[in-house]
């Protein structure tokens, strides 16, 4: 087969299943996928590699290459790589981004750029996929077109493929044969595309029968509109294309525990982990603000967790017990939950270079990996639509599944699925015929990633202490049926210091109730670009509407420390740029930042209020941050690009997306 090598750079798992699928897909098209994680680096070579390379590169934070991209993106900065360090290389690369970031599909450009600085050709063009609106837009026709862009490419280098010495000559008889079983690998990946269910019947039978039911129950469904159970013409009535059915790999065995505690210990992670207990906790908002933003002290005094202002560390965090408890009551697993569940791999599958999933933990309870390993409230992808399709004995529920993972059924998905938030318990319940087993959903839940945060203080202004900001998530959730939900990670939070939480005053005194406050889990995520100048002679610009604050206090309040050890010293301009709705409802860390002001600690501070009537004429064309930027736009100008002054962004993000991370600094 025509080999080329397929690598992945990932964050949560998403780059790594769209690899997994183009190495499945590359089967069945004749071709042949060398498939490993880019920090790998012992299992390939790129300088001595002649096989075309694929590269599928997801984007964390606010614009960084995975961290799994870390090493190797380090190693092509080098300065002193000559320019055709890369010459021999021909490559084709996918980047995945959310266009609601700054930064959109970042961690692709940053390799594809470097990788073309380093003279690198493209033999297909780069294809760039938008969670925002659904990573499936792009990434389905991007992988299509691979297809016909390797087979040129294969064409145009004469066959050499093979990364090892020249490939040996085929005999006329086995060209043939080679193109045969070409063709036939191509064929059956077609058949793939329509085979529905196991009954044996060609599938254009299946839909032609479901085509004739819908016919005949047109005057009824005329009258109703489509929905995550139902669809309408032409939908009802289309013909489908819908994805392979991923092969199945897991082998699930439940046994019975002997009663061992587990703990969040049990939890995978490449980074350290602390536990630390909190200290404190206050709601900075008033009760009638329409978000409620808490702000949470952890003790990091008995723990080696060290940080700058600027950087950000993950929590730990748990899924909600009444959703794990619903979804092992549907599943029909609940007397089951204490029991250990034991992986291996079938011995009879499909799937190429099938691996245990590293984020499951061995000899854990089952009720422990729901609660602790797997994202129960993922947006199910397409493929798992497909695989939950062969467990669903309904008829219509079973064609209703075929719709929402074909193309012609893709604007329902984005509607019914991903715009309205469904998770596989919103699924399992609006389709109570499907039946999977508990290793389907083992091999198709992502990882319950940690959440990560802005550190809201500074350890010289606090030491021991680490303070973070955020809003308690709320979000409806429209399938099947409109259901209130919070965050994973604030819900989860806002409750665990619900008994403890001081109301509407950062300074207040610790509650000696704080003692009876549990620990939490957490990791570093130490950035190298999001800190202040070394130079505090440097003027900087903060730009923070609402929890973008948060990393802008621990500035203020490491300013103030230098200050105050070196009164002579030479300290640049501070000015703030924040914004919220109501002045006396949500205004973060007001008598803070009037203490910085009075102190000259910050010397501009520029507040917009969006929903308050405006008062002067200065708050009357300033409503929103944005608006008082552009007025004080001359200063601006001056600072970066006459006195070199840095600007430093953080800001809000929708909230169905759980995160509170700085922005951009330049």
């Amino acid at each position: 087969m025509r080999r080329f090598l397929l690598l992945y750079a990932t964050q949560q798992g998403q780059a790594k299943a769209i690899a997994e699928e183009i190495r499945e897909q590359a089967v069945v098209r004749g071709f042949s996928a060398d498939l490993h994680c880019i920090s790998e680096s012992s299992k390939y070579d790129l300088k001595t590699e002649t096989a075309p390379l694929v590269v599928v590169v997801s984007t964390t934070g606010t614009g960084d290459p995975p961290d799994t991209a870390r090493k190797f993106v380090k190693e092509i900065q080098n300065q002193t790589l000559p320019a055709d360090f890369f010459a021999h290389l021909r490559y084709g690369l996918l980047g995945l981004g959310d266009s609601e970031y700054t930064y959109f599909c970042n961690g692709g450009k940053i390799i594809d750029k470097r990788l073309q600085e380093l003279g690198a050709r493209h033999f297909y063009d780069t294809g760039h996929a938008d969670d925002c609106v659904g990573l499936e837009l792009v990434v389905e026709p991007w992988i299509a077109g691979l297809w016909p862009a390797l087979r040129e490419h294969f064409r145009s280098s004469r066959g050499q493929e093979e990364i090892s010495g020249t490939p040996p000559v085929a005999s006329p008889a086995s060209s043939r044969t080679d193109l045969v079983k070409s063709e036939l690998l191509h064929i059956e990946s077609q058949v793939e595309l329509l085979r529905f269910d196991d009954s044996g019947r060609k599938d254009s039978e299946v839909l032609k029968q479901n085509s004739v039911n819908s016919n005949q129950s047109n005057v009824l469904i005329e009258d109703f509109e489509s929905s995550l159970t139902r669809s309408v013409p032409p939908l009802s009535q289309a013909s489908l294309n819908v994805p392979a059915l991923p092969p199945e790999y897991l082998q699930v065995h439940l046994q019975e525990s002997l009663g061992q505690e587990e703990s969040q210990a049990s939890v995978t992670s490449a980074d350290p982990i602390f536990q630390v207990p909190i200290s404190k906790a206050v709601q900075l908002t008033t009760n009638d603000a329409i978000k409620t933003t808490l702000l949470v002290e952890l003790d990091i005094s008995k723990t080696d967790f060290s940080y700058q202002p600027g950087d950000a560390f993950s929590v730990i965090c748990p899924n909600s017990d009444s959703e794990v408890q619903s979804l092992l009551q549907r599943l029909q697993l609940e007397d089951k939950r204490k029991h250990y569940v034991l992986l291996k791999i079938k011995t009879d599958t499909k799937k190429k270079g099938a691996a245990l999933p590293q984020h499951i933990p061995a000899r854990c309870s089952l009720q422990f990996i729901f609660t602790w390993c797997l994202e129960i409230r993922a947006i199910p992808k397409k493929a798992f639509l497909r695989a939950l399709v062969g467990y669903t004995s309904d008829s219509a529920e079973k064609r209703r599944l075929q719709e929402l993972c074909s193309k012609q059924g893709a604007a329902d998905y984005s509607r019914f699925v991903r715009d309205a938030c469904a998770c596989l318990l919103d699924l399992l319940l609006a389709f109570p015929s499907c039946q999977p087993p508990l290793s389907l959903l083992l091999e198709h839940l992502p990882k319950l990633q940690p959440r990560p945060y802005s550190c809201a203080s500074s350890s010289l202004f606090h030491p021991g202490k680490l303070h973070f900001v955020f809003n308690v998530v709320e979000f409806l959730s429209t399938a099947p049926t409109e259901v209130l939900r919070k965050g994973v990670c604030t819900g989860w939070l806002a409750l665990l210091v619900a008994s403890v939480l001081q109301p509407n005053t950062y300074a207040s005194h610790e509650d000696s109730r704080i003692a009876l406050a549990p620990k939490i889990s957490i990791s570093p995520r130490t950035t190298n670009y999001f800190h202040l100048p070394n130079d505090p002679s440097i003027p900087i610009i903060m730009v923070g509407p609402g929890t973008g604050i948060a990393p802008f206090i621990g500035f203020l309040q490491h300013r103030e420390k230098l200050q105050e050890q070196h009164p002579d010293g030479n300290f640049g301009a501070v000015w703030l740029f924040f914004g919220c709705r109501h002045k006396d409802r949500d205004y973060l860390f007001r008598k803070e930042l009037r203490h910085f002001l009075k102190h000259g600690i910050l010397t501009h501070l520029k507040v917009s209020f969006s929903r308050d009537a405006p008062v002067g004429e200065e708050e009357a064309t300033a409503k929103y941050v944005q608006d008082n930027i552009q007025l004080h736009g001359q200063e601006v100008v001056r600072i970066l690009l006459h006195e070199n002054g840095r600007i430093y962004v953080c800001g809000g993000i929708p909230e169905t997306k759980e995160k509170r991370f700085n922005g951009l600094m330049v």
